[in-house]
């Protein structure tokens, strides 16, 4: 954990997996983040296997270093306790629709009238200034809309979804990097602002960086796809004993590779050396490796490619990840040690910073663990957090449960 943000405090109303997953990159980089649920807790705590009753594996996995309070912002002392909390915050964010968030007193024209510098910061399913900006929206339906489902298509041609919830963490780090630039222009002017980041928009813009291609011009100058990942021998090669990614990129990668393959002659042409036909002709480079791969095993392949530098990586199954000589030598998992749920594996940040360690991070929260702790920082009382609990506006997590 980070302490790069440490002193920025986050209110944070997101559900399920993309909101907190870029609120969890604000935790890690130090800043409080302060989880705001329902009474019943985020919907995401019930997908099993888990720890306990209330932290599944997914949640936990997306909601490291934050603290939870229990609110029920359909009462008018709820939405009371939500206001003093924008008070002294710095950042909120959300990814829900803009009038559910305004049916629960948090869109920004409300907010903005407690923190007129507040950074807000949301993510509905649709740009809100198109038709469907209120309709509901989930990663699979943005990786239909976005032709993510169509290029991934089977050998049939059926579209399939990645099996993944890649919009939402795609659009989650958007939603995070949002976050950063506009405290980074707060810090600068003193002024606060919202910043929309609509899913099916990130995610069109996302897709079509590469594949808008010949697109790109007008008149247009060839279809829109990237050539090189529409080419159908684009894939995992077979090999003596199991599938290699094999991919001389460079000139000299592929001179290289038909100098290895024994293609002294094809490695003279002159479109191999020229950047443009060999795109133009990719597929057919492609081919040639399918045909060549079976001849040596991964073993033989990783070392070959090796010695005369061309990418190349053996395909790992999902359960021989953690076991990757890389992950395991740069260490991917960390262990949280917790008496009340057990030792629970958590997947470290990938970032590497010289500078600016702070402290341990701490597990996925209870429903309500903290709801005392953080309305006694507000100045409540004792017997003024008893009454909302006992009203049931505010729930708490109680160890014995």
């Amino acid at each position: 954990m980070l302490n790069l943000l440490e002193g920025i405090k986050v209110v944070d109303f997101t559900t399920v997996v993309l909101g907190p997953y870029a609120s969890q990159f604000l935790g890690d980089f130090g800043a409080d983040v302060i989880k705001v649920e329902p009474l019943q807790g985020d919907g995401f705590r019930a997908v099993r296997p888990g720890p306990s009753e209330d932290i599944g594996a997914g949640f936990a996995n997306f909601n490291r270093n934050k603290r939870s309070i229990a609110i029920d912002l359909k009462q008018a002392a709820g939405q009371k306790i939500v206001s003093q909390l924008v008070e002294d915050a710095d950042v909120v964010i959300h990814n829900m629709r803009g009038l559910s968030a305004l049916a629960l007193g948090i869109a920004y024209e409300q907010l903005r009238l407690v923190k007129p510098d507040l950074v807000y910061c949301w993510s509905p399913g649709f740009a809100s200034h198109g038709p469907d900006a209120n309709s509901p929206a989930y990663d699979d339906i943005i990786q239909a809309r976005s032709g993510i489902a169509a290029l991934n298509a089977d050998a049939d041609g059926a579209p399939q979804f990645v099996r993944s919830v890649l919009c939402d963490k795609v659009v989650g780090l958007h939603l995070a990097m949002s976050v950063a630039a506009a405290l980074v222009h707060r810090e600068r002017t003193g002024e606060g602002q919202s910043i929309e980041v609509p899913m099916l928009e990130t995610m069109a813009g996302f897709m079509l960086a590469e594949h808008l291609a010949g697109h790109t011009m007008t008149p247009p100058q060839g279809d829109i796809g990237y050539q090189r990942l529409m080419s159908k021998h684009r894939r995992p090669f077979e090999t003596a004993d199991g599938h290699m990614a094999i991919m001389p990129y460079s000139t000299k990668q592929w001179i290289r590779f038909l100098e290895l393959v024994g293609e002294t002659s094809l490695a003279g042409e002159a479109w191999v050396s020229n950047g443009a036909e060999r795109s133009n002709r990719i597929d057919e480079l492609y081919e040639l490796i399918a045909q060549v791969a079976v001849g040596r095993t991964n073993a033989q392949w990783l070392e070959d490619l090796g010695r005369i530098d061309v990418p190349c990586a053996v395909v790992n199954e999902l359960s021989q990840v953690l076991a990757d000589p890389q992950l395991s030598a740069t260490g991917l998992l960390g262990t949280f040690d917790d008496q009340g749920v057990g030792d629970l594996h958590y997947l470290k940040p990938a970032f590497i910073a010289d500078r600016g360690m702070g402290a341990k991070p701490r597990r996925a929260p209870h429903i309500g663990e903290h709801s005392r702790e953080v309305l006694k920082q507000l100045g409540l009382t004792e017997s003024e957090i008893q009454h909302l609990i006992d009203q049931r506006v505010i729930g708490e997590h109680l160890a014995d449960c």
